[in-house]
């Protein structure tokens, strides 16, 4: 009887340890954002994938980027969304570098599909110096490592003799074997 409640308890246990990760899932796909925000040097973007397209305007919704100290939507830079029924994205450049808020309105909603904010730091462009410099000298070194070294001509002299014996050594073996009667 001690067994089995003890039984009883671990599987208790182990169920709640498994069920504990599907839990916190839950909650937090629940709590994500229906936008997916990105900065390149000075461009902030956005896609969504959670508007509609309005049949007779044809249009997604519309993207707003609101800086620290603006409050509303209407307040922010806009861009309308462009895109398929799949995605649909917009972006805005020369952006300043802050924080900003990102905010994206359907165009048949009164809620946001979504507000995720984004900071854009200062990019640096590389000049023509710069990217003369890290090009590779002498190509691509692929392979296993031998290809990296130059080998002088002796050495590759001595390997070809050996290859060659090698093959000559097999060769004779190989008569030999087909004909056992002669020594």
């Amino acid at each position: 009887m001690r067994t089995f409640q003890l039984l009883l308890r671990s599987g208790l246990t182990v169920t709640a340890a498994a069920a504990l990760p599907l839990a916190l899932t839950a909650t937090t796909a629940g709590a994500a954002s229906g936008i997916s925000v990105s900065t390149t040097g000075t461009t902030v973007s956005v896609t969504t994938s959670a508007c509609s397209q309005n049949r007779t305007t044809g249009v997604w919704g519309t993207g707003s980027l609101l800086t620290s100290s603006q409050g509303s939507f209407a307040e922010g830079r806009k861009a309308t969304l462009a895109g398929t029924t799949v995605s649909q994205s917009t972006a805005w450049t020369s952006v300043t570098p802050g924080t900003y808020t990102v905010i994206v309105m359907c165009q048949n909603a009164s809620t946001p599909a979504g507000t995720q904010t984004v900071i854009v730091t200062r990019s640096t462009t590389p000049t023509a110096r710069a990217t003369a410099t890290a090009s590779p000298s002498r190509g691509v070194m692929g392979g296993l490592g031998g290809s990296t070294k130059d080998y002088g001509p002796l050495t590759l002299g001595v390997g070809g003799g050996l290859f060659g014996a090698g093959v000559i050594a097999t060769a004779w073996f190989l008569r030999r074997r087909a004909k056992p009667y002669r020594l």
